[in-house]
């Protein structure tokens, strides 16, 4: 069992059935006689990826949720569903796009990564921090097209996604993308 004195950034607990982690803490001290401390968390709903403010009384006790990190190989897209296989248990997992947000436009055949289960459940992908994609249409870019010393044109990516690249990226270049926030992060030689 967890109390709220072992509250911290990262820590993972089970409030209503649900499995939440800890973004940020703090504690209240009250002032009048024989009131309670109080300890507010910003806590992160993982199946639901909802952020808000909470308050606990002092030593409420927690459940450690069941989570379970395994890894998974995305296999192929269909439909409004991506379809990965566990790579123990070699069963195939379907998830719909919109469960995994942004993360889902960075899926290619192959790509092996780390899952985050509940219940069953795949709640969260842990994906490299960068991912190399063929440029396979690139806009005309001319030099005179540079403000405050960055020119970028853009190019649209063998999965479908555009980002910004430099001038110099042609049709055929291999790219890495920042998969933090989907930019351009350096060609591949």
């Amino acid at each position: 069992m967890l109390s709220t004195s072992d509250f911290k950034k990262g820590l993972r607990i089970l409030l209503d059935g649900d499995p939440y982690v800890i973004m940020e803490t703090k504690t209240q001290t009250p002032s009048a006689r024989g009131a309670a401390t109080l300890v507010k968390a910003k806590v992160r709903n993982l199946r639901t990826d909802q952020v808000f403010d909470k308050s606990f009384k002092s030593g409420e006790k927690f459940d450690e949720p069941d989570l379970e990190k395994r890894a998974v190989q995305y296999l192929y897209d269909e439909g409004d569903t991506l379809v990965f296989m566990d790579g123990d248990s070699y069963e195939q997992v379907r998830v719909p796009k919109e469960e995994l947000g942004d993360k889902a436009a960075f899926m290619q055949d192959g790509l092996e990564c780390k899952a985050l289960f509940f219940e069953g459940r795949m709640l969260d992908l842990e994906l490299p921090q960068t991912l190399e994609f063929e440029v396979v249409e690139v806009e005309p870019g001319t030099k005179g097209d540079t403000v405050q010393g960055s020119a970028t044109k853009p190019a649209t990516l063998a999965n479908g996604m555009r980002v910004q690249v430099p001038l110099y990226i042609k049709q055929g270049d291999v790219i890495r993308v920042s998969t933090k926030d989907g930019r351009f992060a350096e060609r591949v030689r």
